[in-house]
């Protein structure tokens, strides 16, 4: 039976790659137990790489907003505490972890240019997704402390300077539309972008809060104001963490995307593809949020050739369901990881 890669690398290149990939690139076709569908590939080969290089204009996007948000910030810190304003001592803090979360978003971009190795076939794209999902952590932390810094103001309500706080405050607004517009105009199917993107957005949300938390100060005089403009700021936070959570923790858990019906795919690979009896033992993932990468089996018909099959399998996955890799295995008889009888539905399989 042909080795099969999996979503945690390629044992291909694990166990043979490292005999071969110094003799040059890539693998057969035919093993000696059966064919394995990734010619062309070397996961184990430092020049590898599965999805197209970074591009560097988020890199500098990114790098900016950092730049922008930190410089910003200490005026901030400096701002709150002289008015006594939970709004911006809150946006204040909210600023410093987004300055850390920015400089990790950009160290990642910097890390996903770097080529695969021996260890690391897929190379550090995922890492991106790593720093999403801290992000998400970060925030909701963020939005927690907020939350129970508002109901303290609220049993314990302090002085707070208006004027002062308006200004700061429409300072911020002003830096936190600059770099939102900054990140808005990178790749947002990029997760770490997206994560970078929640973060000056809850930046931006939390100036407008102080804006209209001290216009209401300094109109009526009440104090309630500030915390209470900073809880909505923290439910909005919350949902916004909630999402990035979601979505990163689905990809580091290896799950099949949320655009992608596996057991369609499936259904459609014996359909349109000839000489394929059967399809199963399918896993779908995304290694970055944008690329997706599977392995499969496929059962073939009697006299069908096996690398023929393979090739148009690839194509099928690559031009109808967006599948740019993908690792096949074909079978000509039982599937030896099957203890029963074949059945064609692939979804009994995990």
């Amino acid at each position: 039976m042909a080795e099969e890669g999996g979503p945690n690398g390629d044992p291909a290149a694990g166990r043979s790659g490292g005999a071969r990939n110094a003799g040059g690139h890539g693998h057969d076709h035919t093993h000696a137990h059966g064919h394995h569908g990734h010619a062309g590939h070397d996961h184990g080969g430092p020049g590898h790489t599965h999805v197209p290089e970074v591009g560097s204009g988020n890199r500098r996007r990114v790098l900016a907003a950092a730049l922008l948000t930190g410089g910003f910030m200490l005026a901030e810190v400096v701002g709150g505490l002289l008015t006594g304003s939970l709004a911006l001592i809150a946006d204040a803090g909210h600023m410093l972890t987004d300055t850390v979360s920015l400089g990790l978003a950009y160290v990642a971009y910097r890390m996903a240019d770097r080529p695969a190795t021996q260890r690391l076939t897929y190379g550090f794209d995922r890492l991106q997704i790593v720093v999403a999902y801290t992000n998400g952590l970060t925030i909701f932390l963020i939005a927690l402390w907020i939350l129970a810094e508002a109901v303290r103001r609220f049993l314990v309500p302090s002085e707070v300077l208006g004027g002062p706080m308006l200004a700061v405050a429409a300072i911020g607004l002003l830096v936190n539309i600059a770099a939102f517009a900054i990140l808005h105009g990178g790749d947002r199917r990029s997760l770490n972008l997206r994560g970078a993107l929640l973060h000056v957005m809850g930046d931006l949300l939390g100036s407008v809060a102080a804006i209209a938390a001290a216009a209401i100060i300094l109109l009526t005089g009440w104090m309630p104001a500030d915390p209470l403009l900073s809880l909505l700021v923290a439910v909005l936070l919350l949902r916004s963490a909630w999402v990035l959570l979601r979505d990163s923790g689905l990809i580091l858990l290896e799950g099949v995307p949320p655009e992608t019906d596996r057991d369609a795919v499936v259904a459609d690979l014996v359909r349109e593809t000839g000489g394929v009896r059967d399809v199963h033992h399918m896993h779908v993932w995304s290694l970055d949020g944008r690329q997706q990468l599977a392995t499969l089996h496929a059962r073939l018909d009697p006299g069908a050739e096996p690398d023929r099959v393979i090739a148009a399998l690839k194509r099928r996955l690559q031009q109808a369901h967006g599948i740019q890799h993908a690792t096949i295995e074909v079978e000509q008889g039982a599937c030896a990881d099957t203890a029963g009888p074949l059945r064609r539905n692939a979804g009994a399989h995990p």
